[in-house]
């Protein structure tokens, strides 16, 4: 099954500490949950026209979240983050603030 950049990668993270990983050529990403490392590396390769290197994944878990006596819970979700060749970068706009 293979599924197209849309579905895979969600958004780019920008953090801090997705902005100091930059500076290794590292970029960070929420992609899907049931996404491999190697689509992800696909993706990344095709959309941005670039040389990945290496993905790490992890999982993010749900945390509870309460609003008066009501609680609930976020979903959890999937980060990747993508190694790029030394010199390549990855433009996409980022919030100023």
């Amino acid at each position: 099954m293979t599924l197209s950049f849309a579905h895979i990668l969600r958004r780019p993270l920008v953090t801090e500490r997705s902005t100091q990983l930059k500076e290794m050529n590292k970029f960070v990403f929420e992609v899907a949950p049931n996404a491999t490392k190697g689509q992800i590396r696909e993706v990344v390769e095709a959309a941005f026209h670039v040389d990945v290197t290496g993905v790490n994944t992890m999982r993010v878990p749900g945390k509870l979240r309460r609003r008066g006596q009501r609680t609930g819970y976020q979903s959890e979700w999937k980060k990747a983050i993508v190694t790029l060749k030394k010199g390549q970068d990855i433009k996409y706009a980022e919030p100023q603030g």
